[in-house]
């Protein structure tokens, strides 16, 4: 921030990533998840291998992939695409995306998204989109899915308990939406927390 009051001051803008996702509905009862990445300096760049630059303010990275889904939240298909990359050699990388064809956006998606992808195999920029691209995924599918009974594990626990600060089970959101699920904080907790 660099607004009244800000204890920082700027001084140059260095670089400018941008993050777009998009979910669609397709034909055949399928759904898709866009994410495209850019980067941009303000300044010409010359990546490290020295073999040209790149004009400032044009893309750096220019590239994305899209997910192909049934409402099973199964990944059918990967598609990517690539308009700008620092190295000639980078759009080879994109092929290691198939990996994760027959993975099911979730829990644990990340996790199996690294298992699926080793470092040296992949190309970073769009490994990177794929946690973000699952989250992006879900909440399009959330507007689909409000007729439906919350998804739940073993235990009969909905999955979005504890996910995040609102569905902690200290909440009020989960006192309200998931009663039988609330738990408490005791006084001494608050006190503590203070």
């Amino acid at each position: 921030m660099n607004g009244p009051g800000a204890p920082y001051e700027r001084l140059d803008d260095l670089h400018l990533r941008r993050i777009t996702m998009r979910g669609y509905r397709l034909a055949n009862d399928l759904f898709e998840i866009e994410g495209h990445i850019i980067d941009t300096k303000p300044v010409d760049f010359a990546p490290a291998s020295g073999d040209y630059r790149v004009p400032a303010d044009e893309p750096i990275h220019d590239m994305g992939l899209s997910l192909i889904f049934g409402s099973d939240m199964v990944v059918r298909d990967v598609r990517t695409f690539t308009r700008a990359t620092p190295y000639e050699m980078c759009p080879a990388a994109a092929s290691a995306m198939r990996a994760i064809i027959g993975l099911q956006i979730g829990r644990g998606w990340n996790k199996e998204v690294q298992r699926r992808l080793p470092p040296a195999s992949r190309c970073t920029h769009l490994a990177e989109l794929l946690g973000p691209m699952a989250t992006a995924a879900l909440q399009a599918m959330s507007g689909l899915r409000q007729d439906r009974p919350d998804p739940v594990d073993a235990q009969g626990r909905p999955l979005q308990l504890g996910t995040c600060f609102a569905y902690s089970p200290h909440s009020d959101l989960v006192k309200r939406r998931w009663p039988d699920f609330y738990e408490p904080v005791s006084q001494q907790a608050e006190i503590d927390e203070r």
